[in-house]
């Protein structure tokens, strides 16, 4: 049939897509390959209703609110960023209305707290707001709460007391407006407040989310035995995931998500069929089943938690992109004295400052970050550069909390069409090598030095090769295959269209990426004593799961990428899989593996991009043991596997 609309842009107050902007109906270049979906959320918010399971009540009451809100009253409260006490108000009718607290529980501000993603509530002065209540007329809602505390959403708690007074509105007899007073997690704590900064983590968490796109949430992965493991979706359910959202510091959950749709998790499946009453401190304290027969990584569970409204999506836009998933980076900072939007010097710009600007503005990962964005026309007025240097570590909530110059603006390409500037997307891919194969296939092999000539011409030797006879000289090559896994939510595609790939003559192939992966081996302080780098010439799905279809074939100049539950093999017998170890004494020493080392793709989880293994090489012959992907372990375990912090710098070291 016809396709109506293309380009289509809402600002989401619509209320009717015909009421949005494009290209007009009827006009549009799409195919029907292109034709888009939606998955409502089971939760019509705002508009939700009361659970009215109160025997006695009228048949069918439809009993409804518009939204909730907690309102500051105090001056203190009124300043800070995000409000965490207040007085909690319903729209009723388009009015915004009290609530008695006449029968208000603590209960019930667990569960307002938990919304506005804070962990808990506490007590707070009640005769300052008494004082305040007297000098000001409220307006009662007609209703009460009764909830039993473990609900994720006040939707589903039951309705309260009714209030006497005439219709919609209720008078409160000798009460004031229900207040909450909640306790935010530790990131998101109000600075210089010594009270607002207990700990809800402990040192070493025993829960962590994995691989969401935004703040608050993932893969819920636990910590058992010191080892990381994932949680079966059997049973997983809200009041479940509620206790995991505030054990990490979050409010309650505002989804709890089955079927591994958040990607899939490595290693042991720790949990299975949990069954939680919502007051647990851990969900370890859960009951749940160990044994994990019948689950596999495709039934992983995740959440979506709720957080607090820190209002950082309103520092930040994209301006003059193709839809609102794109454009170029405008912030908003104080210059002289007043706030202006300005663009971001695009200098050293890269993927993981695209990632922080993505969640930022709750877009979802990043798909590329561009240091050029003249074909982006934004606002004009917002063409001067105010911020220069960023370098993000990749888990910022805003990109202001990025190092960054200051107000000492300084870009050396200067600012204009080199404003930074970025694509979002909902979906990303994860790269995860098998370091079991690793473990099993690797071996020594002195190689003549006439078979290396491609493999000098393309940097796969070390440096004194240049200095070995290509008669009578020979290598010796760590061999060893890699099994790269994509367990991510979309395919992992190289960095540049195929117009940009670089034909190498003598392997007779294309080169997608310039690095691939870096193979190092490391003495046991951490410095590098011999490297390898894998230049992607072949990304292409060697293997699949039983019901994924390949895609991608290097043959005949194909399209190069790994699909989504495919992995692509490199054998340890061809070139360049190896690292040469001619001028390695014998000794320990780690192994590491690194996939997308300079982070050109992006990728919904970067630390699992890591292997690591011990090996002992005795003179003529190896040994690899305890390979584990980064960050499958505790950090305590960690620590005592690499007797060091972590690699500094990626130098051979010079001898």
């Amino acid at each position: 049939g016809k396709i109506w609309l293309d380009n289509v842009h809402c600002t989401g107050k619509e209320s009717s897509l015909a009421a949005c902007g494009s290209n007009g109906w009827g006009v549009g270049d799409c195919k029907h390959s292109e034709d888009v979906g939606v998955l409502c959320s089971e939760k019509r918010i705002p508009g939700f209703k009361f659970d009215n399971s109160l025997i006695n009540q009228i048949e069918n009451m439809n009993i409804q609110v518009e939204d909730i809100r907690i309102r500051a009253i105090l001056a203190t409260y009124r300043r800070r960023v995000p409000v965490t006490e207040g007085y909690v108000e319903v729209k009723d009718e388009g009015t915004w209305k009290q609530i008695c607290d006449r029968h208000w529980s603590m209960k019930n501000s667990r569960v307002v707290c938990g919304m506005f993603g804070f962990p808990s509530e506490r007590k707070y002065n009640t005769n300052v707001y008494k004082m305040f209540a007297s000098r000001r007329k409220q307006h009662y809602w007609a209703y009460s709460m009764d909830c039993s505390g473990n609900e994720a959403h006040i939707s589903s708690c039951k309705l309260g007391n009714h209030l006497t007074g005439t219709g919609k509105n209720g008078t409160c007899d000798n009460g004031m407006p229900a207040v909450v007073s909640c306790v935010p997690g530790r990131a998101f704590a109000p600075s210089g407040h010594s009270g607002f900064r207990k700990a809800f983590r402990q040192e070493q968490p025993l829960v962590r989310l994995k691989g969401g796109a935004n703040t608050g949430e993932g893969r819920v992965e636990v910590l058992k035995n010191g080892e990381w493991g994932t949680v079966c979706d059997d049973s997983w359910n809200l009041v479940a995931a509620s206790v995991v959202c505030r054990e990490l510091g979050f409010g309650s959950a505002k989804e709890a998500i089955t079927g591994a749709r958040l990607g899939q998790g490595m290693g042991p499946i720790h949990l299975n069929e949990i069954d939680c009453t919502g007051f647990e401190k851990s969900v370890t304290d859960c009951k749940f089943n160990t044994e994990s027969q019948g689950c596999n990584h495709e039934e992983d569970a995740a959440v979506r938690c709720n957080v607090p409204a820190m209002g950082f999506q309103n520092q930040l836009r994209l301006s003059g992109g193709r839809n609102p998933y794109e454009g170029r980076v405008e912030v908003l900072a104080e210059r002289n004295g007043t706030l202006r939007w300005g663009t971001v010097c695009s200098h050293n710009w890269g993927t993981v400052e695209a990632m922080v600007v993505c969640r930022q503005l709750g877009l979802g990962f990043a798909s590329h970050a561009f240091q050029e964005t003249w074909y982006w026309h934004g606002d004009v007025s917002a063409d001067d550069m105010v911020m220069s240097g960023v370098k993000c570590s990749g888990t910022e909530m805003s990109l202001s909390h990025c190092r960054h110059d200051g107000a000492h603006v300084a870009c050396p390409r200067g600012g204009g069409r080199f404003g930074a500037g970025v694509s979002c997307s909902e979906t990303a891919p994860d790269l995860v090598l098998n370091a079991e194969l690793v473990e099993q296939t690797a071996y020594l092999e002195d190689r003549p030095m006439f078979l290396l000539q491609c493999a000098l011409e393309e940097n796969c030797l070390a440096s004194s090769a240049h200095n070995t006879s290509l008669t009578s000289g020979y290598r010796r090559l760590l061999r060893f295959s890699s099994q790269i896994h994509n367990n991510g939510q979309s395919d992992f595609r190289p960095k540049n269209g195929r117009h940009a790939w670089v034909w190498h003559d003598c392997h007779r192939h294309y080169h997608s990426m310039e690095v691939f992966t870096h193979y190092d081996l490391l003495n046991l302080n951490g410095t590098k004593v011999a490297e390898g780098h894998k230049a992607s010439f072949c990304l292409e799905d060697t293997e699949c799961e039983a019901d994924v279809q390949k895609q991608y074939e290097c043959a005949n100049f194909g399209e190069q990428g790994i699909t989504v539950g495919c992995w692509d093999v490199y054998r340890h017998d061809i070139d360049c899989q190896w690292i040469d170890i001619t001028d390695v004494p014998p000794g320990d020493y780690l192994f590491q593996v690194v996939i997308n080392p300079n982070f050109e793709v992006a990728e919904s989880d970067y630390s699992n991009n890591v292997m690591k293994c011990r090996s002992r090489y005795d003179g003529q012959r190896i040994w690899m043991y305890n390979c584990h992907i980064g960050g499958s372990f505790s950090e305590e375990t960690e620590q005592k596997f690499d007797h060091f912090r972590g690699l500094t710098n990626n130098n051979v070291s010079a001898r």
